[in-house]
């Protein structure tokens, strides 16, 4: 199976989808929630759904209602646009990384297999892992490893990495794990995930896409819509939580000149929703998902 959605009757009872809404999935993958929304609308209902990643092709239903746009969600609003759309019902977006692009081995993104180091979400553009590890210097990778990975001697696996590759680039996966072992603390496969999952997000610039997501998705949104949002990572989740409830990332929300806030979302999970046990035994990815929902108010 290409990918079990996480959560899917959370995140499609979250929706609230009315049958001739307009709806977008901004992270399409194996559409497995795309094609769920889809049973919930009626005719003249529309899904339009993103993905950067072409293996999404694949996956695309014969449905006349459906459309795939080949583009990062950091551009949500640019290429609705295009299709004619300033306004939805409803916004899904599930972060993080496929269960198929982890297990496809020659996407560089685990660390079972031994493959290029690559990374990229869009195999056609960008920088890849390879770049980042062989090119950034000690302190930008130990900024990347601490900050987006939480790995504990951060400053001391890249200054690792910076002294093994003026002996040999470092090139593969395998390559790298070599690398991390010779200083990982703690349980060495969380150790290794924590590293692969910084330069993930290193390379596809995650957190700022869905910096730039959030913004557009609360314009786009109808009043009345939702937005629900899976996360899987610390980093992920406090940019979506801040920003559902206060309408900036850090710090104190925008007022206007008369004091107003100048934010338009109403959150409804006070607390985020996390998979039940009966789908925890099925499917483990959902194990550190947390699900927010928030509604567009006038």
């Amino acid at each position: 199976m290409y990918h079990i959605p996480v959560m899917l009757h959370e995140c499609i009872d979250g929706l609230q989808i009315k049958p001739n809404g307009t709806y977008v999935d901004v992270t399409f993958g194996g559409g497995g929630h795309s094609k769920e929304i889809l049973k919930h609308l009626g005719e003249n209902g529309k899904l339009f759904a993103f993905d950067v990643d072409e293996d999404a092709k694949r996956n695309i239903p014969d449905d006349a209602r459906f459309t795939l746009i080949q583009a990062n969600y950091r551009h949500l609003k640019r290429f609705l646009k295009l299709y004619h759309v300033t306004q939805v019902d409803g916004i899904l977006a599930d972060f993080g990384i496929s269960s198929h692009q982890i297990d496809e081995p020659t996407r560089g993104f685990a660390t079972r297999f031994d493959a290029a180091l690559d990374m990229r979400m869009n195999r056609k553009e960008g920088i890849s892992a390879k770049e980042v590890v062989n090119e950034y210097s000690a302190e930008q990778l130990q900024h990347v490893l601490g900050f987006y990975g939480e790995v504990i001697n951060a400053k001391t696996l890249a200054n690792k990495i910076v002294a093994q590759r003026t002996l040999k680039p470092i090139e593969t996966t395998a390559e790298l794990v070599d690398v991390c072992k010779m200083v990982a603390k703690g349980i060495e496969v969380k150790y290794l995930s924590q590293v692969f999952q910084a330069i993930r997000i290193e390379v596809n610039d995650e957190l700022n896409a869905i910096k730039e997501f959030l913004q557009q998705s609360e314009e786009v949104l109808t009043p009345g819509g939702r937005l629900v949002i899976m996360s899987y990572h610390s980093l992920e989740d406090r940019l979506t939580k801040n920003y559902m409830r206060n309408g900036v990332f850090e710090g104190e929300p925008e007022k206007d000149i008369f004091g107003n806030f100048q934010h338009h979302l109403k959150v409804i999970t006070k607390k985020p929703i996390e998979a039940s046990r009966d789908e925890l035994k099925i499917n483990s990815r959902a194990r550190s998902a947390k699900l927010r929902i928030a509604e567009k108010i006038k």
